[in-house]
């Protein structure tokens, strides 16, 4: 695969901003943007760069168990920091600002761990297409001195996938992936039992070959967002009648699908 010049300038730009960090911990969730990042750093810095895996209820084992691996294969140190979101009294309450609180609390304890290791410079892998949606975590972000290399090189969502399509990395065509808290209305309380009865849902919809699907919930509605290409596969029979099935016995009332398909955010409109 070619990269075009102008991502290829972005990927200089980065690079340039990595050897003057000298040492850089990554807070790394294993998604499309953080793996690229953390990549690079490390092959900018070796030893310089850190992986700071935050693991906690919104993260599933499956994507904690990719982390992992991704950093054993690279060969860069992990650091796994067991994050009780809970203790983050405005979290369980959910409300439109939920991601400040528990951003900060996290990237507080991000930096500490940096710090023990003798890093000063701490990065996240938001990217320049984060700018379009409402995202209050990062006022926590920019509160703490965080840095955004990524966003920083002026780079999108699709020139981290070029890039990392070239490096072959395994995440170049992974769906975008979100805290499992992002899946609940605001207001409406997040439990545990709420974060995990919604990671088995989407995850009988992924086992069904669906990739890029959110479950959205609303009390005991299961609202769930597909590409609008497999909405129709979606409500074959056969389909429809097992994806429905199964997340009633997880403990939805009501199965619906959402045929304005899956976008970034949607819980979001609310607010508009």
């Amino acid at each position: 695969m070619i990269v075009e010049a102008n991502i290829i300038l972005k990927e200089k730009a980065l690079i340039e901003q990595l050897k003057t960090a000298g040492k850089l911990a990554v807070a790394f969730s294993g998604g499309v943007d953080s793996t690229y990042l953390l990549y690079k750093a490390h092959e900018v810095l070796g030893d310089g760069a850190l992986a700071v895996t935050v693991k906690s209820s919104v993260l599933t084992a499956d994507e904690f168990a990719d982390t992992v691996a991704f950093c054993k294969q690279i060969g860069v140190k992990q650091v796994v920091i067991d994050f009780d979101v809970f203790a983050v009294e405005e979290f369980a309450a959910n409300p439109p600002d939920r991601c400040y609180y528990c951003k900060k609390k996290i990237f507080e304890s991000v930096k500490s761990v940096a710090e023990a290791n003798g890093i000063s410079t701490v990065a996240d892998g938001s990217n320049i297409d984060d700018d379009g949606d409402y995202r209050p975590g990062m006022r926590a972000i920019k509160e703490l001195g965080i840095v955004s290399p990524l966003k920083l090189s002026g780079l999108t969502k699709n020139d981290i996938r070029a890039l990392s399509r070239e490096a072959e990395l395994p995440t170049w065509d992974m769906p975008s992936a979100a805290c499992l808290a992002s899946r609940f209305a605001y207001g409406e309380k997040i439990t545990e039992e709420g974060l995990k009865r919604v990671g088995a849902a989407e995850k009988v919809i992924k086992d069904l070959g669906f990739k890029g699907i959110r479950v959205r919930v609303h009390g005991d509605i299961a609202r769930i967002e597909a590409s609008p290409s497999d909405i129709a596969h979606m409500m074959e029979d056969s389909m429809r009648t097992k994806i429905s099935t199964e997340l009633k016995q997880l403990g939805f009332r009501y199965v619906t699908i959402d045929i304005d398909g899956y976008r970034m955010g949607s819980m979001n409109e609310v607010l508009k």
